[in-house]
């Protein structure tokens, strides 16, 4: 059904409710991350989804079913995304929504659906929506809107024309939008291109004008990847198109975010490139769990290690048996799996098996949860939890403190 967009605006309650997502490409990927923060359930129908939606599917949060849409998937649905690449698919999508009485959103034509996403502006707890005629009109709509609100410490996304044909490597944080930086959340904003993490903020994603190109550059740990290589030429690529590029990555691009490489890469071919430190998880993450890094009295000394590679592993430049004699706290990053040889490795090299430790699980997210364990039961905390990325472990003394946050 084709027809001039007078929508009427009203917020949808999506708390516990199926939503249908017929589509798994960049679309979906922008869309999911806000849906799920409305609190819906969502059920994702495609042959192939993106990295970074297979994250989500991964972490539980997502149900998805790896085929094509058939009629009846829309089945109890309350709310309906058609974001297929096929426009005839889209159009079944949403002939079956008009059908069934479901409110549905066409990605590939406006005018055609039976609801329209809006352009969204977010200051703290203050969601503002914007809809018009068209989505370029929304757009500038919405930047007027920004304008309006820049004394929260935002500036409107208007194209600056001394960034274009740069790139921009933006630390996103421990994962929790609010924890970007000022000057992140700016540059984001005015960006062309996207480059993104999995691991980085996914709700300002959908905050992005219509047209700005978003790049899935998930790493899911020990899965798919996009290649480094790859990464380099798409952050060259579009700056020589003349277009801003913004690298969004989790945690900063310094701290085992390979922001170096990447930085490198654009200096060899001529690029200007800048970068925006992110708050690192290493340090954020214990803290929102309450366990201080450092405490007077108690540690003076903090070593970050990546935990990638198991000790005795050709490839690993970690000299373990070094780290087991220091006093202070160690914090591993991306060590999930190799936790419990970490562990007997730190043991074997004379840390006592009695050694407070804290497994901390989504840091900054609505799903963070903290497992207080020992070097010598952490094997066993992992399996009992069914620990998986992202988590962080802390080991040393601080993690053994009481809880001194009160809970919120």
């Amino acid at each position: 059904m084709i027809r001039p967009v007078n929508p009427y605006p009203v917020g949808l309650d999506l708390e516990g409710r199926r939503v249908v997502v017929i589509g798994g490409g960049s679309v979906a990927q922008r869309r999911v991350p806000v849906l799920l923060e409305a609190g819906a359930a969502v059920h994702l129908v495609s042959p192939q989804i993106t990295p970074t939606l297979q994250g989500l599917v991964d972490a539980g949060r997502i149900r998805w079913e790896a085929r094509e849409y058939h009629t009846g998937d829309l089945e109890g649905a309350w709310y309906v995304v058609a974001a297929t690449r096929d426009s005839l698919v889209n159009a079944r999508v949403a002939a079956e929504a008009e059908q069934d009485r479901t409110f549905c959103v066409r990605a590939d034509a406006v005018n055609s659906g039976t609801a329209v996403t809006p352009a969204v502006v977010r200051r703290g707890e203050m969601l503002v929506a914007v809809l018009t005629g068209d989505r370029a009109r929304t757009a500038e709509a919405r930047d007027v809107v920004a304008r309006a609100l820049a004394e929260a410490g935002a500036e409107a996304p208007d194209t600056d024309e001394k960034l274009r044909g740069t790139v921009a490597l933006v630390g996103g944080g421990p994962g929790a939008d609010d924890l970007m930086t000022v000057r992140g959340r700016r540059l984001l904003s005015r960006a062309d291109v996207v480059v993104a993490d999995r691991l980085a903020p996914q709700r300002p994603l959908g905050e992005l004008r219509s047209d700005v190109e978003i790049v899935d550059a998930a790493k899911i740990p020990y899965g798919r990847s996009m290649a480094q290589e790859a990464i380099n030429a798409v952050l060259v690529d579009r700056a020589r198109e003349g277009k801003f590029v913004v690298r969004l990555k989790g945690g900063d691009p310094f701290l085992y975010g390979r922001g170096y490489e990447e930085a490198q890469a654009c200096a060899e071919a001529g690029i200007p490139c800048s970068v925006v430190p992110g708050v690192s998880s290493a340090l954020s993450v214990p803290a929102l769990a309450g366990i201080p890094v450092t405490n007077r009295g108690m540690t003076h000394e903090v070593t970050v290690v990546s935990g990638h590679l198991p000790p005795g592993h050709p490839g690993s430049l970690v000299r373990w048996e070094a780290l087991a004699g220091l006093r202070g706290t160690l914090v591993v990053l991306m060590g999930v799996k190799n936790s419990p040889a970490i562990a007997e490795s730190l043991i074997a090299g004379g840390r006592s098996p009695e050694t407070p430790a804290a497994i901390i699980v989504d840091g900054s997210l609505d799903g963070q949860a903290t497992y207080r364990c020992t070097l010598g039961s952490m094997a066993h905390t992992l399996e009992t939890h069914d620990v998986r990325p992202p988590a962080i472990v802390v080991v040393g003394e601080v993690a053994g403190l009481p809880q001194a946050l009160s809970e919120h």
